[in-house]
């Protein structure tokens, strides 16, 4: 994990084996988890929500990374992610099945770092599908922190 990731992931903040559900619902999850663990204001997960209106924020191999509009900074406290787990899988919309799903709220400009570090973690195949299998959370952070 780049220095950027183990400053904010915690992994009280990394959730396994989730039960399929909506995309609404897997956002609002990780909004919540976000605002729980101090990240954001509550307000944050509609701009979650419309983020997801406007374009969707799967990106490819399984993973989708929601995150807040431009305007929902506002109700950033500080940077952090939270990692869920769909081992099933969830409907991200035209035919794309997210297994992870990272929520990420972002002070400044850091978020780009943060997609890029993500981006890194997860470019190996093997290590994507223990992250997409494994219920371990230690492992989890372990494949998270490996990467440079």
């Amino acid at each position: 994990m780049s220095q950027l990731l183990s400053k904010v992931l915690s992994k009280q903040n990394i959730v396994t084996q989730l039960e399929s559900e909506s995309k609404s619902q897997a956002i609002i999850r990780a909004g919540n988890l976000l605002a729980s663990s101090g990240f954001v204001e509550e307000a944050y997960i509609e701009k979650m929500l419309e983020r997801e209106e406007i374009t969707t924020t799967f990106i490819g191999s399984g993973l989708a990374i929601p995150h807040g509009t431009k305007e929902g900074k506002v109700y950033v406290k500080k940077t952090g992610i939270v990692f869920l787990q769909y081992p099933e899988g969830l409907d991200f919309g035209n035919g794309n099945i997210a297994y992870l799903v990272i929520g990420i709220a972002a002070l400044g400009d850091e978020h780009m770092d943060i997609l890029m570090n993500v981006a890194e973690a997860v470019s190996d195949a093997e290590d994507l599908e223990k992250l997409k299998s494994t219920s371990d959370v230690e492992e989890i952070y372990a494949l998270l922190s490996q990467s440079n």
